[in-house]
């Protein structure tokens, strides 16, 4: 039973790297089941084992990604905004094959549009707004000015290569936080 999970598990992994890496290759969109199996290393069967279909597989990784944020978030939660920002940067960098696919290419742009809803719910629950209500800033509209701007600072990041290392970024990032949010 060990030595079957342990195949299973080995297998999942590789079916992720495979659609990581051709959505570097190519359009989502293009992407068949049967190109997922040839580079995976695994028979079309294998895959339908694990997932209904590309979609769900794609879904599936995003969430796992999504999920991974969330719980920096909560780690994150009784230190300062620039500590948050560096952990996230340096995640991005461990993951850069998932997010440089995700967020540098065309070839997903659904993970832009959950990664930017779960970017604008962190700031809603996690980040501390009335400081603004001094200055006539309602929530709701520092909200979608902070949120979109995070989610571009980060495929600026990507598109570019990362040109500066992930500690710079989020403390660059967390700078720029603290100026807008106090």
């Amino acid at each position: 039973m060990l030595k079957m999970d342990r195949r299973s598990l080995k297998s999942q992994e590789a079916i992720k790297k495979a659609i990581i890496e051709l959505m570097s290759e190519k359009s989502f969109d293009d992407i068949t089941i049967q190109d997922i199996a040839d580079k995976a290393n695994v028979n079309r069967r294998t895959i339908y084992l694990h997932y209904i279909d590309k979609f769900d597989l794609l879904d599936k990784l995003i969430e796992n990604h999504i999920n991974e944020l969330k719980i920096i978030c909560e780690v994150e939660a009784e230190t300062d905004t620039v500590e948050g920002n560096v952990t996230w940067f340096r995640y991005f960098e461990r993951n850069y094959s998932f997010f440089s696919a995700m967020l540098a290419s065309k070839g997903a742009p659904f993970f832009r549009n959950r990664f930017l809803e779960f970017v604008t719910e962190d700031i809603k629950n996690g980040w501390d707004m009335f400081e603004n209500k001094d200055r006539g800033i309602t929530e709701d509209i520092l909200v979608q000015f902070i949120s979109p701007a995070y989610v571009g600072i980060v495929e600026w990041w990507f598109i570019n290569g990362m040109p500066y290392p992930p500690d710079v970024m989020g403390k660059q990032v967390g700078i720029l936080l603290e100026n807008n949010l106090s």
